[in-house]
Formats: structure tokens, C-alpha cells, sequence
């Protein structure tokens, strides 16, 4: 298995899962857009199981980029763990209003196949990561379960208030914050 090949597989399957769900894309559609024959398709993902894995994975590591990298370090002058978090918020609006519009696509797996007990892992996995990875930017380690109901509030929200939804996701990242910082007091 070539990494380029099986990049390029997962990154088209992203796309079609995103554009028409779970449920839409015939094995031709997902073989259109991945961009290879359906023997080469089936021989990288021999199911539709793995297809759906495979795309969400790839989707895993583009959003942990995308909130993540080149972040600006704690340590940069006008950087404190309150202005990482609205970055992150920030974000988050960014890859709804040019990834997705409908909410969180692991969770629509989950919904379009909720026996599959990979897919429940990897949503556990992904969510967890992103939460953990946020409080520690944002210096609120052991609030990880806000900062999650913070981020899925947003991405829940997004569809019907955009811009509402990054100011409520920020109000209550601060009142997190503050909360945090009077605990220490």
C-alpha cells in the first residue's frame, strides 16, 4: 500500500461522505471520487466500512491541522491561553463555513451506522484528542469536557447561527477561563 495512493482514496472519500453522507454515494461514486479503479479501491478498502474509516481518519488529521498548526506558541508575546482558545473558536467557524455547514461528520457515521463499533471508537478518539489538545493550548487541563461541549456546541449551532455561534463559543470559553483563574484564587 502506497502512502500517496491511499491518501489520495481517503481524501476523495472524505469529500463524497461530506457532500452527500453515508448513505448517497453508490461504490461507483466513491470509486469516481477517489480517483482510481474499483479494483484499486477495493483492494486499499475492502468494504464500504472500511471506506467510511478511511475517510474519517484522513478528516481527523485535516481538522487537527487545520486547529492546530502553526497556532501561536503560549510563549509568544501577545499569546496567554485565553487568546490560544479564541483562535481555536475561531477555527472551528473557519473549517464549518468552508468544510461543512451540517455539523460534525464523525458524528453522522456514528448516526448512519450506529452498530459499528469503530466508528464509536474513532468519534471517542477524534473528540477526545481535539478536547485534550485544546485545554492544553489553552491551559485548562482537567476542563477538557467543557471545552468539548463548547467545540460541539459551535459546530451543532453553526447551521443556523454562524457568527452567533463563534460569539457564544467564545462568551463561554471566557466565563471557563475566569472560573478557572478564581479557582486558583
Amino acid at each position: 500500500m502506497t502512502p500517496d495512493t491511499m491518501t489520495k482514496i481517503s481524501a476523495g472519500l472524505e469529500t463524497a461522505f461530506a457532500r452527500h453522507g453515508f448513505a448517497t454515494p453508490s461504490v461507483e461514486d466513491l470509486r469516481d471520487a477517489a480517483s482510481v479503479s474499483l479494483r484499486t479501491l477495493y483492494k486499499y478498502l475492502p468494504s464500504r466500512a472500511d471506506m467510511v474509516l478511511a475517510a474519517l481518519q484522513h478528516r481527523h488529521q485535516r481538522y487537527l491541522a487545520h486547529l492546530f498548526d502553526g497556532l501561536p506558541p503560549n510563549t509568544a508575546p501577545d499569546t496567554t491561553p485565553e487568546t490560544a482558545l479564541t483562535h481555536l473558536i475561531r477555527r472551528v467557524g473557519s473549517w464549518m463555513q468552508t468544510e461543512t455547514a451540517h455539523g460534525c461528520l464523525f458524528h453522522g457515521a456514528v448516526a448512519a451506522d450506529p452498530q459499528n463499533q469503530a466508528l464509536k471508537d474513532l468519534l471517542q478518539r477524534h473528540k477526545a484528542e481535539v478536547a485534550q489538545r485544546a485545554a492544553s493550548v489553552s491551559s485548562l487541563e482537567g476542563h477538557e469536557l467543557a471545552l468539548l461541549q463548547i467545540f460541539e456546541g459551535l459546530t451543532q449551532t453553526w447551521a443556523l447561527h454562524p457568527e452567533a455561534s463563534i460569539k457564544t463559543a467564545e462568551h463561554l470559553a471566557g466565563l471557563l477561563q475566569a472560573a478557572k483563574d478564581q479557582a486558583r484564587t
